[in-house]
């Protein structure tokens, strides 16, 4: 397996905390998205949407590698794969929420702070870097309270989002967490998440997939917010 990604960007970290917790050690091609690597025709011949992370799987032996993009799409594919440990719960509620929580951080919080947003915001509407801190951590609280009352509903009070095992809703929120951190924004208002987090970080699957641990890091770790979430 071919893994191309870059060490600041979420939705590659997601997918190397769902390899580490598999057990896969994949090949790393690093697209330095701050250098528009990802706009070159030589990574655009090899990704069409030239986003990271994208995976090509050639451990089935066919004469065509499989191609894949969109981390929730490479989670999954992983899963299925590769179902021990899994990455969904078995109890179809369970596994609903699961997806529930991964989707309103990959499709609601992450986007609206990916540089194609803040870059736009920035070049059209003329918007600082304080500005562009200001819109990056309003919709982080926007998103975390309501996961926050998610998951201070629960019945049984967890170690994870959804049981004590791992899932692809922590596999999405850790790295959520992780910028929001970068970027000081205030946390103190969700306590549920940062709990979670905390016990996260303790896995070495997610301690050694965060972006400062990757071969292709940078120091220091923190760059302005056009910069902030890159996909």
């Amino acid at each position: 397996m071919i893994l191309y990604g870059y060490f600041r960007s979420s939705a590659a970290y997601r997918v190397r905390i769902a390899m580490n917790l598999k057990g896969l050690k994949p090949e790393h091609h690093s697209v330095h998205l701050a250098k528009k690597m990802q706009f070159r025709d030589e990574y655009r011949a090899i990704n069409p949407q030239g986003l990271v992370p994208y995976l090509i799987d050639d451990t089935d032996g066919h004469a065509d590698a499989f191609a894949l993009a969109q981390s929730l799409a490479i989670i999954e594919y992983l899963n299925d794969l590769y179902p021990d440990p899994p990455l969904l719960p078995t109890d179809p509620r369970e596994r609903a929420t699961a997806r529930s929580i991964a989707l309103m951080i990959a499709c609601d919080i992450h986007p609206l702070n990916n540089p194609k947003v803040l870059d736009t915001i920035s070049a059209d509407f003329g918007m600082t870097d304080s500005q562009k801190t200001h819109w990056y951590c309003h919709w982080i609280n926007q998103g975390f309270s309501a996961i926050e009352t998610m998951l201070a509903a629960r019945k049984i009070h967890s170690r994870f989002c959804v049981g004590d095992m791992p899932t692809v809703a922590d596999i999405c929120l850790i790295p959520q967490v992780t910028n929001a951190n970068r970027f000081k924004c205030s946390l103190d208002k969700f306590p549920h998440v940062l709990e979670i987090y905390h016990h996260a970080m303790t896995l070495p699957a997610f301690d050694a997939a965060q972006p400062s641990k990757q071969a292709d890091a940078e120091q220091p770790n923190r760059q302005p917010p056009g910069r902030a979430a890159e996909k």
